[in-house]
């Protein structure tokens, strides 16, 4: 077996490529189609654990369920997780490969061709169908050589391909015409067309734009992706989406500092999802709200940078004041850590060895290691007894008599920490809010009414629903005649 193939483009990033494959995944598998999502490269700290204990891009891992298939390190061989704005953490096939600068990875970005090549190779034999999606801009030219994810890809792979432009952010006619500038004649000879991606407003209007890009390109415009309320009932892809949903206004309000690096700032969307629940994200510059009844403090790549913007933009006396005021406040994997007295890492393993102080809201202390926890977990909050279930995906290790006042059990061992008073709890475990009896549960302690909301349930109508725009706006039999 060796399946059709087709790459989705983009001229830039957030263009909504990674949704729109999730989208065309869901498409294609309810006509009874076995689907695969590919993308060569992700660049993202938003992460998933795979079954075989490795790590691929969360975007990836939403499509594998839109198509209906447990997510594998083969959809996103090489995953790229910022620690700094010049390093990055390198995965490939789902383990640390080690950190490396911006540099030194197009270096030896090349090297791995062959194993991107073979994930896809190995997915094509297994599925009737691989979307393959590209990553942020597909004409750079300064990273053309050493390209593995967009036009190199395609070239070494033989893939035909679509390009994406975002008309919400205006200048799709210039992009699409840019692009074509910019590629070699064999370049362009792969694009089939473009597709119109959140798209608004009267198609008759937007005719003359079409005709022009036709024109400068002989690409015609395949789509136009009308703009889905669907889609923003899914996951955003990466740190330029967040803030831009809130959860409804409620008598509960659960304030996020967005810090430098945020990983897997997805575990807060059941809670976004909340009737009764006011999810508020603070920006850089802003205080953290007086009226806040819960402070979260979310997973980052470099805990130990992490804090040290906390404390300049002067939240840790926020916070510190917020839990004087009787306010709680939960730490979720680095954001756990920094609920502590000290962060040490002495091997610089994210960034310069050192130690920094931590809030000290919990009586623990965390060492920074080598060696990456990754783990589908399966456990249950002791005071409720609610069953939760997610993953751990971290580096370090946390000791202390906080750890003495767990908040999980994990396969009958302590897992986290909660406060004396019970104010503040953290955990190494994401996910948590996902699952619907603990969300409840946690709700009902904060003092605020939990909906009926079933989260899984609510990211499947989501995805049918962005599936049957798609079908209305789409000719898919005419997509799916592109790939080969």
């Amino acid at each position: 077996m060796t399946g059709r193939r087709l790459m989705v483009l983009g001229t830039g990033s957030d263009v909504g490529k990674s949704l729109l494959v999730a989208g065309l995944a869901r498409a294609y598998a309810r006509r009874g189609l076995k689907v695969a999502p590919f993308k060569a490269q992700n660049m993202s700290n938003n992460a998933a654990v795979t079954a075989d204990g490795g790590e691929i891009g969360r975007a990836q891992a939403l499509q594998a369920r839109a198509a209906g298939l447990a997510p594998s390190v083969h959809m996103n061989p090489v995953l790229l997780k910022p620690e700094t704005d010049v390093d990055a953490q390198l995965v490939v096939h789902g383990r640390v490969h080690g950190r490396y600068s911006a540099a030194a990875y197009q270096q030896i970005k090349p090297a791995l061709l062959g194993s991107v090549c073979a994930s896809l190779d190995r997915l094509a034999g297994e599925a009737d169908l691989v979307l393959v999606e590209g990553a942020g801009s597909g004409a750079e030219r300064y990273l053309r050589r050493q390209d593995i994810s967009n036009m190199g890809l395609a070239e070494a792979a033989d893939l035909p391909a679509v390009l994406v432009g975002d008309e919400a952010r205006g200048g799709v006619t210039a992009a699409a015409v840019g692009h074509h500038r910019l590629w070699t004649e064999a370049e362009r000879a792969r694009v089939a067309g473009v597709i119109v991606n959140k798209f608004r407003g009267d198609p008759a209007v937007f005719a003359p734009a079409a005709a022009d890009i036709a024109a400068e390109t002989g690409w015609p415009v395949l789509a136009l992706v009308r703009w889905s309320a669907a889609a923003r009932a899914l996951p955003e892809e990466d740190s330029l989406g967040i803030g831009r949903r809130r959860g409804r206004a409620g008598a509960l309000v659960v304030a996020v500092p967005e810090l430098p690096r945020l990983a897997n700032f997805d575990d807060l969307d059941p809670l976004a999802g909340e009737p009764g629940v006011d999810l508020r994200w603070v920006r850089p510059g802003q205080p953290i709200p007086a009226e806040a009844d819960v402070v979260v403090l979310l997973g980052t790549k470099a805990t130990r940078a992490a804090m040290a913007a906390l404390t300049d933009e002067g939240w840790d006396v926020d916070i510190a004041a917020h839990v004087r005021r009787g306010g709680r406040v939960v730490g979720l994997c680095g954001g756990f850590q920094m609920l502590g007295r000290t962060v040490r890492d002495p091997g610089g393993i994210e960034g310069p060895a050192g130690e920094t102080p931590g809030l000290a809201l919990l009586a623990i202390d965390t060492r920074i290691t080598a060696t990456k926890r990754l783990v589908e977990v399966d456990a249950e909050e002791r005071r409720s007894g609610a069953r939760v279930t997610g993953y751990e995906m971290h580096m370090g290790v946390s000791e202390g008599a906080g750890l003495d006042r767990p908040w999980l059990s994990l396969d009958g061992e302590p897992e986290g920490a909660v406060s004396a008073d019970g104010r503040v709890m953290g955990s190494y475990v994401h996910g948590l809010f996902a699952s619907d009896g603990f969300r409840r549960h946690w709700l009902a302690d904060q003092g605020a009414t939990a909906g009926a909301l079933n989260h899984d349930q609510r990211l499947d109508r989501a995805l049918d629903a962005f599936a049957d725009d798609l079908a209305a706006d789409i000719d898919l039999d005419a997509l799916l005649a592109i790939a080969r």
